[in-house]
């Protein structure tokens, strides 16, 4: 098997641009350097790829691009151990190696016709983006759509600078909350876990498809309100993090029960997995 036709092997990318969205997150802007590549990419959201730093390894992030634009590629990502802190540590204008993408995605052509409720805790906004994004896009193809958005403090809540316009589109409702509240911040919305935002929420079982991400605490207790709340499990969706390593359903790191989170997933209808005895205490 050539290099060029070896799934393995990443293609070079360089960092076009470096965000800071809180003090561990940063936002990476990447182009291959193949132009041929570059063109031809495409991604749905939810989907992730494996970006390489030389030296010290891979790792799974998210892409939080929009899938519509195919001049760039965007990943948000948290400083969280040695791949990601090699990362931090590269400035614009360096290279790294990226593949992908891999998994399966939000499911915005389920979604069209109906209302979309999105449940979202801290860096579980990032590969969410992709679907406001698109939704803002094709704002006819869908209906009312509302976020409920949590993280630990103010100074934690990932793409602030386009809540404004995230807020003007029609028929958009954005919650927020916050655990703790430092007394240097000003904060004008709710304190508390994100599912505090369940009683505010306009957001109802019919005709709504629920998409979630965050810390598994966050989507387990969100589940158990959703479900209380009258959805039901083929309504909500959920992304799902687990140690992938090759993301060609090979190695089985991320296997749970007989699902691979890496192609399988990382987004999961919550029929489909409902019954795994590694998620069966959720309910």
């Amino acid at each position: 098997m050539s290099v060029r036709n070896n799934a393995y092997v990443p293609e070079m990318a360089t960092i076009e641009k470096i965000e800071r969205e809180t003090n561990d997150v940063n936002t990476y802007t990447l182009t291959f350097k193949d132009k041929a590549k570059q063109k031809d990419y495409s991604f749905a959201g939810g989907q992730f790829n494996m970006l390489s730093i030389f030296g010290f390894g891979e790792a799974p992030i998210s892409i939080s691009s929009d899938p519509q634009d195919r001049n760039e590629i965007q990943h948000t990502v948290r400083k969280v151990g040695g791949v990601t802190e090699a990362l931090f540590n590269l400035k614009e204008g360096e290279v790294l190696g990226m593949r992908g993408p891999y998994g399966r995605g939000w499911p915005l052509k389920e979604a069209k016709g109906k209302n979309i409720l999105v449940v979202a805790g801290g860096i579980g906004l990032a590969p969410l983006r992709p679907v406001i994004t698109q939704v803002i896009k094709n704002r006819e193809e869908y209906d009312r759509f509302e976020l409920l958005y949590g993280a630990r403090t103010p100074g934690d809540m990932l793409f602030t600078d386009e809540f404004d316009h995230w807020q003007k589109v029609k028929n958009f409702r954005l919650l927020f909350s916050v655990d703790a509240v430092p007394k240097d911040q000003r904060w004008d919305h709710n304190v508390g876990v994100v599912t505090t935002l369940f009683d505010q929420m306009s957001s109802t079982p019919s005709r709504t498809i629920v998409m979630t991400c965050g810390p598994e605490i966050m989507m387990k207790f969100a589940l158990k309100a959703l479900l209380a709340r009258g959805f039901n499990s083929s309504q909500i969706f959920l992304s799902l993090e687990r140690r992938m390593e090759c993301g060609l359903k090979k190695c089985g790191h991320c296997q749970i029960g007989e699902k691979y989170v890496c192609s399988d997933g990382p987004v999961f209808p919550w029929a489909e997995i409902k019954d795994i005895p590694e998620i069966v205490g959720w309910k």
